[in-house]
């Protein structure tokens, strides 16, 4: 579903995707995030997605105009995991509330994997 927000001069929609895109933007930004993963939910390998590729990692659902986000991350190794998350949290959502003029109503994170940086 689409965010709608209607004002004096007409109706703006949001697709879901550029939530997801700008969503996933702000992800790789946050301290110890490595990237977005993608499951395999046939043979269950977890793969890094490419910067392009940002958006297959994040779902995005938008319900009477609050949006719900659930990431799928890959974390560096030796950060607490505690820590990045809550940072993830905090800054996607004043940003994606700022860019979108919509609430945020929940954010899920699921860390499925650990890689060492170089």
């Amino acid at each position: 579903m689409k965010g709608r927000i209607s004002n004096k001069m007409g109706e703006i929609q949001i697709n879901p995707d550029v939530i997801a895109l700008y969503a996933g933007t702000i992800a790789v930004e946050c301290f110890g995030i490595v990237g977005m993963a993608a499951v395999s939910m046939k043979d269950g390998l977890v793969k890094l997605l490419k910067r392009e590729s940002l958006t297959h990692g994040i779902n995005v659902d938008i319900k009477e105009n609050k949006i719900s986000i659930d990431f799928h991350v890959i974390v560096s190794y030796g950060v607490s995991i505690s820590a990045v998350s809550d940072n993830l949290i905090e800054s996607v959502k004043y940003r994606v509330e700022e860019f979108t003029g919509m609430e945020v109503e929940k954010i899920n994170i699921f860390v499925e994997g650990v890689r060492v940086i170089d």
